[in-house]
């Protein structure tokens, strides 16, 4: 196929050609004119399997032909005369047995680092393996390196490099995947230095990146008949530019530097790389720009020199369209409106960028016109449905459970799927609500059961024994097999998903998710033996991490010509309209990650990749995609949280831009982004809701027979605050949804408080010689203890009371010379006969004295009321009082009201005695009388928000209402209602 030739065989296909199309019609053309078997005998080397593909689709398409003999790189090794080499071992077990390693490593010198980082230690050591087999980089390398500061960081980086002296030790009898391909590319290139093939011989599509590939690519160009085939290669580059690739430390971020390392290593420059076909880039002129703004630093003297030269910048850039969107909701919008359009036009559009959370917001904004694009990522197995249940499962295993951990699972769609899942729904619910309700937060076995004693269900009895048996009473403190602890996760997940009368495990392993999840799960434990034993919060981070890598395609059929693709994909395949999205510094370029290993000055001695290495790549990707036939480049000028800075490619093509404006630049600049402003402005467009009338002050006015004819003394103060509220809770019997986690807030901090005073007085009403600081302290603990799930607010409640328990033994003291405790949490109750209402009450406590007065008293955690509050708003203890004084108290008749007195026992302890001589039971009662008489005049309206403590104090039922539509200076709407 090809002449002889003295110097290896290296050609090149520009950015902005399709590299598969433009092979396919190289190959062609290099045997027109010779019998037909002679493209059957070459054997074609690619790097991807979407290549291959892509390459007999276009043989495939015609003219008819015999098909070259297509493999992979990663195929080389089953040949059959390299079956001398053992199989690779596989990665997880490999990373297993670092995680043994380090483990131990770490239990005999803990201060290195936290336990917490065994797995992403060993991914990273792991990491670090590979790259040393893949380089040829040998363990003694490192230790000899020249370290001038003797630093505990290098010393403890040595203690782990020594963990992976074994694995250099042992060879080719146990290798790495990265060892064992790096061997049969020796081996491999000895046995065609010997023994050359007479066929011919054709690796395409490596940029020679990696050490072992490009080992590969000049034992191929060194082969009578052999050849290589570069992608994206510039050919407008001159040689001086070529000459400045030389140093790594510089230039591994240009996109051409791995073609200078590799004409390098062929013994040739770049310049005498010849085109494989004739096929040229869609816009020449384009890729001259490019190609000059892409330049090594230093730039801007070649700007200043070259750039006068640049021709036809306004075609140039003829079809490129720059998006600058405010945020990057509008820029994921503005792309979803141009996919469409595509959709709509018959035409193929990609869309190219890393970031994964602004591919789904691309995906969600298509949704919207039952659009699904074909995402070659597809959805990473952690976050699928099986993904998901199996880490919530692991977790079970290293906290406590609360009830969001219980609900989350309960309600997962794979969740008790073998049988009964309409049943096991509702009991969920029912079980949600009471716990939201009632608690507690942390389920236990006899909670759970003395609920479903309580249930009417015939399912409830065994379904509640399904949730003890799978959810409860599960301590795994200490750290287990890792064999062990798999095997009991995986149990659990099938009996959870099985559920209390199915059978098998349910549809968890069902469907594409389903199966890959199960793949992991097996390869899992079949290697898990490798590993030591791990505690339980270990074992939930590998197996997140282990799930994390592996990734899952949608099952459905998408769009066939609306395309989501990373930047792997875009080398392979062509597009009418190419869209690089995210063109931001940390997104593309993505930020190299932190190496915990080696910086990068001992990475360039060692011989080892620098950081910049994968810069290097994303920029070949984006020179190959910026010279399509129609280009996109759009990016988000902010963030969720702060200012972007535009990407350094971009950047850089604007600023060379803006200089020429002699020759049309920076028209051409104003002009790309005209186009972007029209497509920001329609997604602006799509995204208006129109004007809508807004929502008057609600003031509704029910009949008065639904009205209600009963509260409690508490619930006057919101009946006069916000009236709307006492409608929403009485009428519409709407009721806030508690938290599903309770807090430890305030009302149950007053719960409790009740609990223990009530108690303590108790035990010291008939022993006063008890009525001291430890009694007090001692009831706290107590009743904190079994009321209190929390650590933290126990001890932060004990400490608050310890600080005013002196205060309030003294002035319970002088309380008891007024009077004796007699009844506590009393219920009361008046009613307003002639408007047939009832009003009922819950004192704290009432005392009575010796001439039969009541003392009525009220424990506050926090600031009481003021007077003035009192006497406008919260009329609790007046209301108190004035039932006293109507025997509305059980047990007592009537009596005179001799004080009324909040006890505050917050920061600053007091007693706030009601203001009784000002407002008087006979008065408070006459003015109740005329409040609830108002609410039962049907042109009475619920006013919403009438007079609020504080303008921005939330209400339950705000939303409702619609507050912020309206203000509290607008006048109230009053609309009769189910009349």
């Amino acid at each position: 196929m090809f002449d002889p030739s003295d110097t290896p065989r290296l050609y090149g296909v520009p950015p902005g050609v399709d590299f598969p199309r433009a092979l396919v019609e190289g190959l062609r053309a290099h045997q027109s004119g010779k019998p037909p078997e002679v493209l059957a005998r070459v054997q074609l080397i690619v790097n991807t399997r979407r290549m291959a593909r892509r390459i007999r689709e276009l043989f495939d398409a015609g003219p008819p032909c015999l098909l070259p003999r297509i493999s992979l790189l990663t195929d080389l090794g089953e040949l059959w005369d390299l079956a001398h080499i053992p199989d690779p071992v596989p990665p997880l077990r490999r990373r297993l047995e670092l995680v043994q390693l380090i483990a131990t490593l770490l239990d005999n010198a803990p201060d290195l680092a936290p336990r917490s980082a065994i797995y992403d230690l060993s991914d990273s050591l792991a990491g670090l393996m590979d790259e040393m087999h893949g380089e040829g980089v040998a363990p003694q390398a490192i230790e000899t390196l020249d370290i001038t500061d003797q630093s505990g960081h290098w010393a403890r980086i040595k203690s782990f490099l020594g963990i992976v002296r074994h694995y250099f030790e042992i060879g080719g009898a146990a290798p790495d995947v990265e060892t064992r391909q790096r061997l049969v590319i020796e081996r491999l290139a000895a046995l065609w230095a010997d023994t050359p093939p007479a066929h011919p011989v054709i690796l395409a599509g490596s940029t020679g990146s990696r050490g072992a590939t490009q080992h590969l690519m000049q034992a191929v160009a060194r082969l009578p008949q052999g050849a290589v085939v570069l992608p994206g290669f510039d050919f407008e580059m001159p040689a001086p530019v070529w000459d400045a690739l030389g140093d790594a430390m510089l230039s591994e971020d240009h996109p051409q530097y791995r073609f200078c390392r590799v004409a390098a290593g062929a013994g040739i420059t770049p310049t005498d790389i010849r085109p494989w076909s004739d096929i040229s880039p869609a816009n020449p002129a384009r890729n001259a720009l490019v190609s000059l703004a892409l330049r090594p630093a230093p730039v801007t003297d070649q700007w200043l020199r070259d750039g006068p030269h640049l021709r036809d910048i306004a075609g140039a850039m003829a079809n490129v369209t720059l998006v600058e969107a405010p945020s990057q909701r509008q820029e994921a919008l503005a792309i979803a409106l141009r996919l469409r359009q595509a959709a709509e036009d018959g035409r193929t559009a990609a869309l190219i960028t890393p970031d994964r959370t602004l591919t789904r917001q691309v995906t969600a904004a298509l949704d919207r016109w039952d659009i699904l694009p074909d995402d070659s990522a597809g959805l990473p197995l952690h976050l699928s449905p099986p993904g998901r249940f199996l880490r919530h499962v692991a977790d079970l295993f290293r906290t406590r459970l609360s009830a969001e951990s219980l609900l989350t699972l309960l309600k997962h769609p794979l969740a008790h799927q073998g049988a009964e899942r309409g049943p096991h729904l509702r009991l969920t619910r029912e079980l949600e609500l009471h716990l939201r309700r009632h608690g507690p937060p942390y389920p236990t076995e006899d909670s759970l059961r003395a609920w479903g004693a309580a249930q009417k269900d015939p399912l409830a009895p065994e379904w509640v024994s399904w949730l003890c048996a799978c959810f409860v009473n599960r301590d795994y403190s200490g750290e287990i097999p890792l064999d062990h602890s798999v095997a009991t996760h995986l149990d659990l997940a099938e009996k959870i998903a099985q559920g209390c009368h199915g059978t098998g495990s349910g549809t968890l392993w069902l469907k594409d998710a389903g199966q890959e999840a199960q793949k992991a799960v097996t390869e899992l434990r079949a290697e898990a033996h490798h590993a030591g034993a791990l505690s339980a919060s270990d074992y939930s981070s590998l197996f997140h991490k282990i799930l994390s890598a592996r990734e899952v395609r949608n099952p459905v059929d998408p769009h066939p010509h609306i395309l989501i693709w990373g930047t792997l994909e875009a080398r392979v395949q062509g597009a009418d309209l190419l869209i690089l999205a995210g063109l931001n510094e940390g997104s593309w370029p993505e930020s190299p990650k932190p190496d915990p290993w080696l910086n990068r000055a001992l990475r360039h001695q060692v011989g080892l990749l620098l950081p910049e290495r994968r810069i290097g790549l994303s920029a070949h990707d984006f020179q190959q995609a910026i010279a399509a036939p129609e280009v996109w480049l759009t990016r988000s000028v902010r963030s969720a949280d702060a200012e972007t800075v535009v990407s350094r490619w971009l950047n850089r093509i604007l600023n060379l831009l803006s200089g020429l404006p002699d020759q049309g630049g920076q028209a051409a600049i104003e002009d790309m982004r005209n186009r972007g402003r029209l497509w920001l402005d329609r997604a602006t467009a799509l995204e208006d809701p129109g004007e809508v009338p807004r929502a008057t002050r609600p003031a509704p006015a029910p009949p008065v027979a639904v009205r209600p004819d009963h509260l409690t003394v508490t619930e006057i103060k919101r009946l006069i605050r916000d009236p709307y509220a006492i409608y929403a809770r009485h009428i519409l019997k709407l009721r806030p949804l508690d938290p599903l986690m309770r807090a430890p807030d305030a009302l149950l901090r007053g719960t409790v408080l009740h609990e223990i005073l009530e108690g303590f007085i108790r035990e010291t009403l008939d022993h006063p010689e008890h009525c001291d600081h430890a009694t007090l302290m001692r009831h706290a603990e107590t009743v904190l203890a079994e009321n209190v799930p929390w650590a933290e607010a126990r001890a932060l409640w004990l400490a608050r009371l310890d600080r005013v328990a002196d205060w309030f033994i003294d002035t319970e003291a002088r309380r008891r010379t007024l009077a004796r405790p007699v009844y506590f949490e009393a219920r009361g109750r008046a009613t307003l006969p002639d408007l047939g209402f009832t009003l009922s009450a819950k004192a704290d406590r009432l005392d009575l004295d010796d001439l039969g007065q009541v003392h009525i008293y009220d424990y506050k955690t926090g600031a009481p009321p003021s007077t003035k509050e009192q006497t406008s708003f919260d009329k609790q203890l007046l209301l108190e009082a004035a039932i006293a004084t109507r025997s509305g108290f059980e047990g007592m008749g009537p009596t005179r009201v001799a004080r009324a007195v909040f006890i505050g026992l917050g920061s600053e302890p007091k007693e706030l005695d009601a203001p009784l001589d000002t407002e008087p039971p006979e008065k408070i009662w006459a003015e109740f009388h005329a409040l609830i008489s108002a609410y039962f005049d049907p042109d009475m309206g619920y006013t919403a928000r009438r007079a609020p403590r504080n303008a921005d104090e939330d209400g339950d039922y705000d939303q409702l209402a619609r507050y912020g539509e309206w203000d509290q200076t607008d006048t109230p709407d009053v609309t009769k209602v189910g009349q």
